[in-house]
C-alpha cells in the first residue's frame, strides 16, 4: 500500500523565530524574554493559530497586559521576518520524497492571517504539497484528533496509509492516537534516517 506522508511545516520546513518581530521594542535579549513571559506570548499565540482574529487577539492582550501588549500591535505586519529562513535539509528531503511517487500533504498550527505571507515567501508549497491544512482557517489544533482525520476525510486517505512528520511530540502521539505512523523530527539528517528504516526513499 502506497504510503502518505504528512509533513508539519514549522521549525521542519519553515523555521520561525518570533522574536524577529519585536527586536526594535526592546534592548536586549533578556528583556525581550521576559517580556514573552509577562504577556505569555506561546498561549496568545496558540489562541490564534487556533482561528482567533487577530483584531479579537489584540484586544485580549490590551484588556489582559495594558501598555504591555503594545509590541503586538505591529505583529502581523512584520510577521514576515519571523519566517526567512528555511530548512533546506527538510525541504530536500520532501522534494525528493514527491520526485519518487509519493503524495505529500502537510498539516500546520498556524493563524490564518499570516498563512497567506507564507505561501508569498515560499511558493514551493503550493506545488509541492496536495493539500495544506491550516489550523487557523480550519478552527482546530494539533493535537486534536479532528485535524488529522480532516485532512484524510477530504483527501479519501486512511490513517493506516499515512506517515506524519512533526517536531512536537505531542502531535506526534496525536497523529499516533488515529492510526497514523508517525515521526518526531528533530533534524533533517535523522528524518532521513527514520524514513530509510522505514524503507521510504
Amino acid at each position: 500500500m502506497k504510503t502518505h506522508i504528512i509533513f508539519d511545516l514549522g521549525q521542519v520546513l519553515i523555521n520561525w523565530f518570533p522574536e524577529a518581530a519585536f527586536q526594535q521594542h526592546f534592548d536586549d535579549e533578556a528583556a525581550m524574554k521576559a517580556w514573552f513571559e509577562k504577556i505569555d506570548f506561546n498561549g496568545w499565540n496558540r489562541k490564534q493559530d487556533g482561528g482567533r482574529s487577530f483584531a479579537e487577539g489584540l484586544a485580549a492582550a490590551h484588556a489582559a497586559h495594558g501598555d504591555l501588549a503594545a509590541p503586538l500591535d505591529d505583529y502581523l505586519d512584520r510577521f514576515g521576518l519571523t519566517i526567512t529562513q528555511s530548512n533546506a535539509g527538510t525541504w530536500e528531503i520532501a522534494e525528493n520524497l514527491k520526485a519518487n511517487g509519493h503524495d505529500l500533504y502537510a498539516i500546520t498550527n498556524w493563524a490564518a492571517e499570516t498563512w497567506p505571507e507564507a505561501r508569498r515567501r515560499y511558493p514551493r508549497l503550493d506545488d509541492l504539497f496536495e493539500d495544506i491544512l491550516v489550523s487557523g482557517i480550519e478552527g482546530m489544533l494539533k493535537p486534536d484528533p479532528g485535524i488529522y482525520l480532516t485532512l484524510c476525510q477530504r483527501n479519501g486517505l486512511r490513517p493506516q496509509d499515512c506517515l506524519f512528520i512533526d517536531d512536537s511530540a505531542a502531535n506526534v502521539q496525536g497523529a499516533i492516537d488515529v492510526g497514523m505512523d508517525a515521526i518526531h523530527f528533530t533534524s533533517a539528517g535523522d528524518l532521513r534516517n527514520e524514513l530509510t528504516v522505514r524503507g521510504i526513499a
